[in-house]
């Protein structure tokens, strides 16, 4: 089994930078991606950004530009560097791994850590 392990988030100002992490450990060889997904309140998760393990990644269109995901030290540890803070980037932020073989929405989740942008 995988265990995921988030940090970062906070309260940021517009404009403002927050830097998440993610470290799984446990069965890890069959992960092959890595993925930062978001949920409002009031919204549906939808995905933020992923990296996979040929380290090709993905944005949500909303955040291309101002958002950049990264390895971290360690094969397993993703980054989501968030620059140019916007207030509807406010949600609760939750990693997610999942194997080649698996849908999207599926694999192991976080417990997820708030941001929230306001002035």
């Amino acid at each position: 089994q995988v265990q995921l392990v988030e940090s970062g988030g906070g309260l940021v100002q517009p404009g403002g930078s927050l830097r998440l992490s993610c470290t799984a450990s446990g069965a890890v060889d069959d992960i092959w991606i890595m993925a930062w997904y978001r949920q409002a309140d009031g919204k549906e998760r939808e995905l933020v950004a992923l990296i996979n393990k040929d380290d090709n990644t993905r944005y949500d269109d909303s955040v291309k530009g101002r958002f950049a995901i990264s390895r971290g030290n360690g094969k397993y540890t993703v980054n989501l560097q968030m620059n140019s803070l916007k207030p509807e980037d406010t949600a609760l932020y939750v990693c997610n791994t999942r194997e080649r073989w698996q849908l999207p929405g599926y694999g192991i989740w976080g417990q997820g850590t708030q941001v929230t942008v306001s002035s």
